[in-house]
């Protein structure tokens, strides 16, 4: 069955999908050929930071058509090696949300259901 992948690195996000079955290995070739970074400088992290080995499976790590769904894909973090030989630290940069709404806005906006009908009938 297939499942669904949030690749993330600092500010990169990669959605991806691939089978239970996949290999750590096979998901490393998967990202090379989208970040053009061979697998050997690749280190992947589950959800819970742990570095995942390239010969188990994603399955392995908990990653199943179950909690991999298209609406909410796994997170995986990706680390890459760095000149001196050794792994970057993992960097997920977190998402920017949106600005509060003005003043102006949320009066208006609570305003806009006070004037509709209750669908609760009064006894």
């Amino acid at each position: 069955m297939d499942v669904f992948l949030m690749v993330r690195r600092k500010n990169m996000t990669i959605f991806t999908n691939a089978t239970e079955h996949t290999s750590v290995l096979e998901l490393k070739s998967m990202i090379e050929g989208i970040i053009k970074i061979p697998p050997a400088n690749q280190q992947l992290y589950n959800k819970d930071n742990i570095v995942m080995s390239n010969g188990s499976s994603l399955s392995a790590y908990g990653i199943t058509s179950a909690t991999a769904k298209p609406q909410c894909p796994a997170l995986v973090g990706l680390a890459i090696r760095e000149e001196n030989g050794r792994f970057e630290l993992l960097s997920m940069t977190p998402y920017s949300l949106p600005p509060d709404l003005p003043d102006v806005m949320k009066s208006q906006e609570s305003s806009d259901f006070e004037h509709l009908p209750s669908l609760i009938p009064k006894h």
